[in-house]
């Protein structure tokens, strides 16, 4: 959102605060779509976590490979979900409060905090990426 959105909502919104309550709101019909998408894509995990692991109990075993890739992709997802939600609860609706406020100086030191916890998600997505890959390679 804030690679494509963000930069051209410059261009129509009259100013700041404006520009913050539209964003606000496109994030706000975002999520409508992103939360069944995560939940498909947390339920195709799971489903497919049974290629590596004959049994659920399998997965606090690290008994082997696979298992302790996984476990650890498993933890990542969960922090990643956490940290998302966390996200969008406080930080997006304090934004938007802030910028209808016009409260600026506010909004550019929660916009500060916002976008660190937005690099770590994406590190986290990353990383999770990097351990379905490994998971595909033989140990």
């Amino acid at each position: 959102m804030w690679l494509v959105v963000m930069p051209a909502s410059r261009v129509f919104a009259k100013g700041e605060s404006e520009r913050t309550q539209i964003i606000g709101k496109i994030a706000k019909e975002f999520g409508k779509i992103t939360s069944p998408i995560l939940a498909i894509l947390v339920l195709t995990g799971i489903y497919n976590a049974t290629w590596y692991l004959p049994s659920f109990g399998d997965l606090f075993s690290f008994k082997s490979y696979g298992a302790t890739v996984l476990f650890v992709k498993v933890v990542l997802v969960v922090i990643l979900i956490i940290l998302i939600y966390a996200h969008g609860a406080y930080y997006g609706r304090k934004i938007v409060r802030l910028a209808r406020e016009k409260d600026f100086e506010g909004l550019r030191a929660v916009r500060r905090k916002s976008r660190i916890l937005s690099f770590a998600n994406l590190a986290l997505m990353i990383a999770i990426l990097i351990l379905a890959v490994v998971l595909q390679m033989s140990p």
